[in-house]
């Protein structure tokens, strides 16, 4: 099973996506959990590739059309829609909440604090409409492409 993880840091290099062989048997499940984010979004890769380079979280973020289908498959409406925190074939956590522990995964204590605060009960209410919001418009923003558009909801 393949699966993408960033290669180490090196300033002013463009980091990319390198592909590593995982050794673990078929069917296995990651020992630690791992942000799945839309691959095809141009913008979505921009915001998971700045978060990289400033807050440099050490939980590991990939796209989700690159994951293994048995994982992917329960989450595939939400996987449109919004990053998951995946442990294994577990979402346990969905947009502005699974981005505030992939930023609670840094060393610094500065993205560490951010974090705590984005799980703060009134501020976790307001970041899920904001990130919901930016979600929905996300092919509108820096980045963005027609791509990035949401798929939309049959009425």
């Amino acid at each position: 099973m393949r699966s993408q993880v960033p290669p180490p840091h090196r300033p002013h290099e463009r980091e990319e996506f390198i592909t590593v062989e995982n050794t673990a048997p078929e069917g296995a499940t990651a020992q630690r959990p791992l942000l799945a984010f839309d691959g095809d979004c141009a913008f979505c890769q921009a915001v998971i590739q700045q978060i990289r380079v400033r807050v440099r979280p050490q939980m590991l973020a990939a796209p989700w059309q690159s994951l293994p289908e048995p994982l992917i498959r329960p989450h595939l409406q939400r996987l449109d829609r919004e990053v998951l925190l995946l442990d294994g074939e577990t979402a346990l956590y969905g947009g502005a909440a699974a981005l505030a522990r992939f930023l609670g995964s840094s060393q610094t204590r500065r993205y560490r604090g951010m974090a705590f605060c984005l799980r703060l009960p009134v501020v976790s209410l307001l970041a899920g409409q904001i990130y919901r919001w930016v979600a929905v418009n996300r092919h509108r923003m820096p980045a963005g492409t027609a791509a990035c558009a949401l798929p939309r909801s049959p009425h």
